[in-house]
């Protein structure tokens, strides 16, 4: 089983910003230990070590929280500078008091950052005690402690809990995709036993017939040409069989378009933002109507990555009734230059998804995004309604 410590996956963007945003919220703190040197209350080797111990245990501080998780011999540097950051806080508060104490809150907001959740439970514990006890044994007022020390143990809670949060969106990401991944390959499955099924009973069928033609030539002519005439009838058949069975695979799936377009739109450095209800078909989606949001899906995407040059896009599904019609609709929506003036409605792509939600009974709504930015486009489908089985007997 690998370490802890032996987590390494590279920060992105996103990532980077929201550890950024809350190890900024404690900063602040670091006002207490600034304003205590700025008074002049110390001996100017004092001075000059709270100055250097401070710009040290800062920068420390920001790079455990910010760096990526170390793997392999990196992962000692990483407890170097960990450790490094405990001693330069308590090093601190010997020598300049009661003020050093804050900087145990920012040791103990890292290890609800860099540590996995059962170590975190008895690394924050452990550090805010630790407060309380050089607190106590440098005579810092029973007031103070109490103020430093719910921070300390607070700060190291939250962080454990952002952690969890986000390596929970990170798996579950992850899970979509694998879903994405099977039903592609499902679908690849159905069409080999498929044809295995039909062309396995063709063939041998056609190999046998064949076989007793061959026998029959030289003295029956006629049940041979009765037999070539089988063959022929069994070729046809299987033919149309196959023809039916590619014509299925070929037709788009939801889940295996999603995976597509989150693809296509991370190649492009787009984020995507996708509704987890289109992981399932909605009650009454046909075939022909789930193909036609599919195809909806591709066209869209592909026009937000090829013209778009939006930085997001979201996708979206959801149910409508207009009046006693029920309809379900497929929006995806970019926050790019939009559509030129005078062109809104033009271009081959669009106006073949038109003709073919129009085939399935639904229709296509193009327009700009939220707020006037961007474009929109809205692919709307009828729900069938199911019958009932004394109907259909």
């Amino acid at each position: 089983m690998p370490s802890p410590f032996e987590r390494t996956a590279r920060i992105g963007p996103r990532l980077w910003l929201v550890r950024l945003c809350w190890s900024l919220v404690y900063l602040p703190y670091l006002g207490v230990v600034i304003n205590d040197l700025v008074r002049g209350d110390h001996t100017w080797r004092a001075a000059a070590f709270g100055w250097v111990g401070l710009a040290v245990f800062v920068a420390s501080y920001l790079a455990l929280i910010l760096m990526p998780r170390p793997g392999g011999r990196a992962k000692r540097r990483h407890v170097v500078a960990f450790l490094l950051v405990f001693a330069l806080s308590a090093g601190l508060t010997a020598v300049i008091g009661e003020s050093g104490l804050v900087l145990l809150v920012y040791v103990s907001v890292c290890c609800g950052v860099l540590l996995p959740v059962r170590w975190a439970a008895f690394a924050v514990p452990t550090v805010t005690l630790s407060l309380i006890g050089i607190g106590l044994l440098t005579d810092v007022e029973r007031e103070t402690l109490a103020v430093l020390s719910l921070p300390a143990a607070l700060g190291g809670m939250t962080m454990m809990g952002v952690g969890v949060t986000m390596r929970t969106m990170r798996e579950l990401r992850e899970a979509r995709e694998t879903i994405a991944h099977l039903a592609a390959s499902d679908e690849r499955l159905r069409l080999a036993r498929d044809l295995h099924d039909l062309l396995g009973h063709s063939l041998s069928l056609v190999t046998l017939k064949s076989e007793l033609a061959r026998r029959l030539l030289p003295e029956r002519p006629e049940d041979a040409a009765k037999q070539v005439n089988d063959i022929e009838r069994v070729s046809r058949q299987a033919l149309v069989d196959v023809r039916a069975a590619v014509s299925g695979f070929r037709r788009p799936r939801l889940v295996v378009e999603i995976a597509g377009a989150r693809t296509a739109l991370r190649a492009a450095q787009i984020d995507a933002y996708v509704d987890t209800s289109l992981l399932g078909q909605p009650t009454g989606l046909g075939p022909d109507e789930e193909s036609a949001l599919a195809w909806a899906l591709r066209e869209a995407v592909t026009n937000v990555v090829r013209h778009s040059g939006a930085g997001r896009c979201e996708v979206t599904l959801g149910e409508v009734r207009e009046g006693s019609a029920h309809f379900v609709y497929l929006e995806v929506s970019d926050n790019g230059r939009g559509a030129p003036a005078g062109h809104a409605g033009s271009g081959n792509g669009l106006t073949g998804l038109e003709e073919r939600l129009i085939l399935s009974g639904g229709r296509l709504e193009i327009g700009p995004g939220a707020r006037g930015k961007g474009f929109r486009l809205r692919a709307l489908v009828p729900v069938r309604a199911s019958v009932p089985a004394e109907v259909a007997e």
